[in-house]
C-alpha cells in the first residue's frame, strides 16, 4: 500500500471509512451514470453524456482542490463536482431534464445539457459572492478544447493577484494569489489547436495550471493513432518540460484505475503548482468508457472484443474494490451493502429531481386545464376544448411548451367567439409567458445595478484650459488615470507592455504602472481572449488588445461560444467584464481588411459592441464599460490615432451611454445612419451635399450592440422619410443588421417614402493600396451619389440625373 495512503493524523478506522466514502461515491456517480442513460433512453431527457470511467482520478483531484481553488473542466466530470460537494445527485437529474428552477439546478437552470457544470459567483443580486469560501468551478461549455484557454485565463489571475499587492485586500476574490486551476479535457480534445496553445502560454508565463489528461484512447470512434503524436498526449508534450532555467512544465503520468498512485500522484503534482506556480500537465491514462461515448450510440460499433474485455478488467470501480479486498480494507459483504445503497440513493434522488420538475409543470397545467373547464362550460367550442384538455392531460411529455401550444389552439378555435371569460384565459396565457421569458430569455446582459443598458451618459466637459492633442495622446491619458485610480484594471496584448501598443495608447504606462498591470504577450489572440475572460471572471477588469480587428477571428470562438453566453447559459451566476480593445475601419489590404462587422454583431449577441467615431468617444465607452459587469468589444478608428481632439476636464468620469445614438448633424431630405470611421465621410458628405440644397441628417449609432435603445433612427425617418444605411462592410453586413433594426424593430417602414438603401463595400476584401481602397470600399463620392440618387427619384425635374 502507497506510504501516501497513511496519513498519520487519521486512525486506522477513520482510514478505513475515508475510503469507503470514496467508494461508495465512485458507485454513486456510476449508477447516476447508468440510471442517466436509462431516463435518456426512455424519453424523460433529450441527451445525456457521462463520466463513468472517470470516477477514481476525479476523487483524487477532489483531494487537493481547495476552496478559493477553479476547475475549468468538460462535461465528464460529475464525479469530481460530487466530490467536492457541488453537485448533488438531484441536481445532476434537473439539468438532466432541463429543470428552469435555478435552486434545482444551480449549474445554468435547464440552459445548457447535462453535464455542464458551474458554481455560482454572484448572490441574487449580482453582487459577488466570497469565492475563498468555495470550491469554484467555471461553466462548461461544449466546443472541445476551449475550456483550457478560459482556465488558463483563471490561473493568470492568481498571477496577477500575487504579484500585484495592492489587490491583496480583495481577500474575498483572492489568498493572495495562492490559488489554482484545474482544467480536465478528454485525450482526443488534446489535438485541438487551443490545448497547445494553451499549454505552451502556461509554461511562458509559469501560472498555476494543473491540466489534467482523461485517456480513454478514443475520441467518440476514433482511436489515438489517428489523433496524438506518438499516441501519447505526456509523450507529445514532453517538449514543455524545464528547459535550463526550470521554466516549463511538469508532465506526470498514471493510471486511471490505481487509486493509491492516482492519490500520490495528484498530492505531489498540486503541492508544486501551488508552492511555485508552474504549471503541470497530469496524464491519465487507461481510462475505461463503459457506456461509451454517450447516449447517441454504442461503443460496440468500433471497439474490438479484445478492448471491450480490457475495460471491464480494468473498470476503476472493479480494481477500487479489488484493491480494498486485497489490502483487507473492507470485506466483500461491506462493499456490496455500499453496491446496493448507491443504487437506492441515486434512485431516490433522480424520484425526487423529476417529481420537482414535473410539479412546475403539473401546476400550470392545472392551471390551463381549470380555466378551459370553466370556458367551456357556455362555449360553443366545448368539443374542441375538450379534446385541447383530453391532449395536455394525456400527453407523453410534460413539457411547460404544452400549456402554451394549448392556449394557443384555444385562441386560434375561438378567435370569433365573444365570451366573458376570455379576459381571464388571456391574462393566465401573458403570466404563463412572462415566466417563460424568465426561463428562456432572462440575463442575456446585466439586469442588476449597475445594468450597463440603464446608465445614462455624463457629457464631455471643456474649459479654458483644454487642449487639442493626438488621438492616441488622448486615450493614452485616460488609461493612465484609470490604471491609477483602480488596481483591478489590467492591460495586455501584443506589443501592449514596453512600447505601448503600436499605436501608443499605453505609451510609457508599463514604467509608470508596472509589468504586472501593463503586459506583453505572445502573438496568441485566442490565449489573450482566455486569458481575459478568466481574469474577469475572478473580479479583475481586464483590457484585452488584439491588435488589428482582422485578428480577432483567432479569438472569435471563444469571445462567441465562452464569454458572450457566460452570464446566459449561468442565469446570471457567473460573469465576465472583459473588455476587448481594437482597431479597425478604412484599412486596406486582403488580410486587413477591417470591417467583419456583421460576423461579429452576429457571433457576439451577450457581449457589447462599441463602434466610437474618434478616441474621445472610445474613452466615455470605457469609461461606462469599466464600471459595468458585462463584457465589450471596442473598436477603435484606426486612422483617428493622428487626428486632433481637444481633451475634456472630465476625461476620467465623461460617460457615453450604450444604446444611444449621437445625431451629428440635422437634416430634413435623408437620414444617413452611420458609425465609426464612415462617420467623418459622412460630415464630408454633408457639404457637398448642401451645395446642391440637399439636408442629410447623420446619425452615429455608437453601439451596434445594443442599438439605438431609445428609436433615435426612427423619429429621424419619420421626419425625412427617407433613410440610406452607410457602412464599410460587406454588402448583407452590419448594414442589413441596422436596416433590420430600424424597419423590423423601430417599425420604420410606414413613414418611408422611398425604399431604404444601404451602401457598403464590395462584396470581397479590400485590393491593397489608396486604388483598391477608393474602388472597393464607400467614398463621400459614393454617399453623395446614393443621397442624391434618392433625392433624384422622389423629385427628378429638380435633381436632374448627374451622368
Amino acid at each position: 500500500m502507497s506510504s501516501i495512503l497513511q496519513d498519520p493524523t487519521l486512525s486506522y478506522n477513520d482510514f478505513k471509512l475515508s475510503l469507503l466514502k470514496d467508494y461508495q461515491l465512485a458507485c454513486e456517480s456510476r449508477e447516476t451514470s447508468l440510471l442517466g442513460r436509462k431516463e435518456v433512453l426512455t424519453g424523460k431527457a433529450k441527451f445525456g453524456i457521462f463520466g463513468d470511467g472517470k470516477e477514481l482520478p476525479q476523487i483524487a483531484l477532489a483531494k487537493v482542490f481547495n476552496n478559493g481553488d477553479w476547475r475549468a473542466g468538460y462535461y465528464r466530470d460529475q464525479t469530481l463536482m460530487m466530490a467536492l460537494d457541488n453537485l448533488t445527485i438531484a441536481q445532476f437529474f434537473a439539468q438532466l431534464y432541463a429543470d428552469t428552477d435555478v435552486i434545482a439546478e444551480p449549474s445554468s437552470a435547464g440552459r445548457q445539457m447535462n453535464g455542464h457544470f458551474a458554481t455560482r459567483s454572484m448572490d441574487e443580486k449580482g453582487n459577488w459572492k466570497n469565492l475563498m469560501q468555495q470550491k469554484n468551478s467555471s461553466s462548461d461549455i461544449s466546443p472541445t478544447a476551449a475550456q483550457m484557454l478560459r482556465g488558463l485565463g483563471l490561473a493568470f489571475a492568481s498571477k496577477v493577484f500575487k504579484k500585484n499587492t495592492d489587490l491583496h485586500l480583495l481577500d474575498t476574490l483572492t489568498n493572495k494569489g495562492n490559488e489554482v486551476c484545474f482544467t480536465t479535457i478528454g485525450d482526443a480534445s488534446t489535438s485541438e489547436g487551443y490545448f497547445w496553445e494553451t499549454l505552451n502560454a502556461a509554461a511562458v508565463m509559469q501560472v498555476p495550471l494543473v491540466a489534467s489528461v482523461w485517456d480513454d484512447g478514443f475520441g467518440i470512434s476514433v482511436p489515438k493513432n489517428f489523433q496524438t503524436s506518438r499516441e501519447s498526449i505526456s509523450d507529445a508534450a514532453s517538449g514543455f518540460a524545464d528547459d535550463a532555467d526550470g521554466v516549463g512544465i511538469d508532465v506526470y503520468v498514471v493510471k486511471a484505475w490505481d487509486y493509491a498512485a492516482l492519490i500520490e500522484t495528484y498530492q505531489t503534482a498540486v503541492a508544486k503548482t501551488r508552492a511555485t506556480h508552474k504549471p503541470c500537465l497530469v496524464h491519465v491514462e487507461e481510462c475505461t468508457q463503459p457506456q461509451g461515448h454517450s447516449t447517441s450510440g454504442s461503443h460496440e460499433r468500433y471497439k474490438t472484443k479484445e478492448r471491450l474485455e480490457w475495460e471491464r478488467e480494468f473498470d476503476g470501480l472493479l480494481q477500487f474494490k479489488n484493491w480494498l479486498l486485497v489490502n483487507e480494507l473492507a470485506s466483500i459483504s461491506e462493499l456490496e451493502s455500499i453496491e446496493t445503497n448507491a443504487k437506492n440513493k441515486v434512485n431516490e434522488e433522480k424520484k425526487v429531481a423529476w417529481q420537482q420538475y414535473q410539479n412546475q409543470i403539473r401546476f400550470e397545467r392545472e392551471q390551463v386545464l381549470y380555466i378551459l373547464e370553466k370556458y367551456k362550460l357556455t362555449s360553443a367550442f366545448a368539443t374542441e376544448i375538450n379534446a385541447l384538455q383530453h391532449n395536455i392531460s394525456n400527453a407523453l411529455e410534460h413539457f411547460h411548451k404544452n400549456q402554451i401550444e394549448t392556449l394557443r389552439s384555444f385562441f386560434r378555435i375561438t378567435q370569433n367567439e365573444i365570451h366573458h371569460d376570455k379576459h381571464e384565459i388571456k391574462e393566465l396565457y401573458k403570466q404563463l409567458q412572462a415566466k417563460n421569458e424568465n426561463r428562456y430569455h432572462s440575463e442575456l446582459t446585466s439586469e442588476n445595478n449597475p445594468s450597463s443598458l440603464e446608465a445614462t451618459g455624463v457629457s464631455p466637459a471643456y474649459n479654458e484650459s483644454s487642449i487639442s492633442v493626438n488621438g492616441y495622446e488622448l486615450i493614452n491619458q485616460f488609461f493612465d488615470i484609470k490604471l491609477t485610480e483602480d488596481p483591478r484594471i489590467i492591460a495586455f496584448g501584443e506589443d501592449v507592455g514596453k512600447i505601448g501598443d503600436v499605436n501608443q495608447g499605453f505609451m510609457n504606462l508599463q514604467e509608470k504602472h508596472g509589468a504586472h498591470r501593463v503586459m506583453d504577450m505572445g502573438i496568441r489572440e485566442a490565449t489573450i481572449m482566455g486569458q481575459a475572460l478568466g481574469a474577469a471572471m475572478r473580479g479583475l477588469r481586464p483590457i484585452a488588445e488584439i491588435q488589428y480587428l482582422d485578428y480577432l477571428l483567432y479569438g472569435l470562438q471563444l469571445l462567441s461560444d465562452d464569454a458572450a453566453t457566460l452570464r446566459y447559459r449561468t442565469k446570471g451566476g457567473q460573469i465576465a467584464p472583459m473588455i476587448v480593445r481594437t482597431r479597425g475601419h478604412r484599412l486596406e489590404g486582403i488580410w486587413h481588411t477591417g470591417s467583419p462587422m456583421g460576423m461579429i454583431v452576429n457571433a457576439l449577441r451577450g457581449m457589447h459592441v462599441c463602434v466610437p467615431r474618434n478616441l474621445t468617444q472610445a474613452a466615455g465607452m470605457y469609461n461606462l464599460l469599466l464600471q459595468s459587469n458585462d463584457p465589450a468589444l471596442v473598436i477603435e478608428c484606426l486612422n483617428g490615432y493622428r487626428l486632433k481632439e481637444m481633451v475634456p476636464a472630465n476625461l476620467g468620469t465623461y460617460t457615453v451611454a450604450l444604446g444611444k445614438p449621437d445625431i451629428l448633424q440635422i437634416g430634413d431630405d435623408v437620414t444617413v445612419i452611420t458609425y465609426g470611421s464612415c462617420c467623418r465621410i459622412a460630415m464630408q458628405a454633408v457639404v457637398l451635399l448642401s451645395e446642391k440644397n440637399i439636408s442629410i441628417e447623420v446619425i452615429d449609432v455608437q453601439t451596434l450592440l445594443p442599438f439605438d435603445l431609445d428609436k433615435t433612427c426612427l423619429q429621424s425617418i419619420k421626419k425625412t422619410n427617407r433613410v440610406l444605411f452607410f457602412d464599410e462592410d460587406v454588402e448583407g453586413g452590419a448594414s442589413a443588421y441596422m436596416l433590420q433594426q430600424v424597419l423590423e424593430h423601430q417599425g420604420a417602414f410606414a413613414f418611408l417614402d422611398a425604399a431604404p438603401r444601404t451602401l457598403t463595400a464590395a462584396p470581397h476584401r479590400t485590393p491593397f493600396g489608396s486604388d483598391g481602397d477608393y474602388f472597393s470600399k464607400p467614398q463621400v463620392d459614393d454617399l453623395f451619389e446614393a443621397v442624391y440618387t434618392l433625392m433624384h427619384e422622389a423629385e427628378p425635374g429638380y435633381y436632374k440625373s448627374l451622368i
